[in-house]
């Protein structure tokens, strides 16, 4: 980077960040410090505000799945061996999904009690995570095997809007007292149209696994679009998302205008772990200028308070209810109030 340009890289935020605060650049002990006072900030801008920052909405789209009743089922009470008869559940739908996956629940020979699968092995033969409970051994029934969680983004953090999941097909979501309060029977079938948020352990790895649970289960592939805030806060060379900075030509999604910003939060954070002194409170009153600066420039229809408006000649009405000008019905949307003579 030139001396004289913006900040950009990894290399170029704690590089600066060390030239700032004047201290020997190349010490190990040193950089790791100013690295993670970088990745701190960086953080700490996103912190609260992610939901404003346009750089942070990803779009996508979730594919359901209809339910999969094909052939016959056996299994022995007590058991966690699924055999099935006629099935194709290893075999790959025409969306290139397959018929039945991991983490898909079954209900066996019509009741009522939901078995999780745990795996799949082929065509015919899957594993529940929870022994079958019967007072007899089931042999050649129906069953019925459907989808009502699906992952998210690998990158997904949370809902752009908290109170929506998909604001094309008007999906609201809530929270999951209220879904297992009022939506726990998992009988119902048909287009999504409420859902709530899951978390699902780990799989495996430190990063959580969150999931969108709906209500009704899907009855057929529905493609169900929805935004989200990202989890990356940075970027690789070869466009790799990042949840911290840690190769020298990495980048954070910042945009490069607004990048010194950074550098602003890690001196608060070094001036006051540091040097403990009135700097840090000088340098922390100019960052918080510069992020309110940032979100200002995009808070765009959100500075004033939501207010009812109301439209036409409903305001005027509204004043004089009983007047021959309001004689009419007014109604907004079947929705709002409602005026008679």
């Amino acid at each position: 980077m030139s001396s004289t340009s913006q900040v950009t890289t990894f290399l170029d935020l704690y590089t600066d960040l060390q030239n700032r605060v004047r201290v020997t650049t190349g010490q190990s002990a040193t950089v790791t410090q100013a690295k993670r006072y970088i990745n701190i900030a960086l953080q700490d801008i996103h912190l609260g505000f992610d939901y404003k920052l346009p750089w942070c909405e990803r779009q996508t789209t979730l594919l359901t799945q209809a339910q999969y009743t094909t052939g016959t089922v056996s299994i022995a009470a007590g058991s966690t061996t699924l055999t099935g008869v006629s099935t194709a559940w290893n075999t790959t739908n025409s969306y290139g999904v397959a018929n039945m996956r991991a983490g898909g629940k079954v209900a066996i020979a019509g009741t009522t009690d939901v078995y999780r699968v745990s795996s799949v092995a082929s065509d015919t033969s899957a594993t529940l995570a929870t022994r079958y409970v019967a007072s007899s051994d089931a042999s050649s029934v129906e069953y019925r095997y459907f989808e009502d969680e699906y992952a998210l983004a690998t990158d997904f953090l949370r809902p752009v809007d908290l109170h929506s999941f998909s604001a094309d097909w008007d999906i609201p979501i809530i929270s999951r007292t209220e879904f297992r309060k009022h939506y726990g029977y998992r009988q119902v079938v048909g287009k999504p149209s409420v859902a709530c948020l899951v978390d699902a352990g780990f799989n495996g790895t430190t990063t959580p696994v969150r999931k969108i649970q709906f209500y009704p289960i899907p009855d057929a592939v529905y493609v169900i679009p929805y935004d989200y805030i990202t989890n990356a806060v940075g970027v690789s060379p070869a466009g790799v998302n990042l949840t911290s900075l840690s190769d020298d030509t990495d980048e954070p999604i910042v945009p490069l205008r607004y990048r010194h910003a950074i550098i602003y939060g890690a001196l608060y954070h070094w001036y006051r772990d540091k040097r403990d002194d009135t700097r840090s409170q000088e340098v922390k009153a100019e960052y918080v200028d510069i992020v309110q600066r940032i979100v200002g420039d995009h808070d765009i229809g959100t500075h004033n308070k939501a207010q009812i408006q109301p439209s036409g000649g409903y305001w005027a009405n509204a004043r004089r209810p009983y007047s021959r000008q309001a004689s009419m019905v007014r109604d907004l949307n079947g929705e709002f109030d409602r005026f008679r003579r």
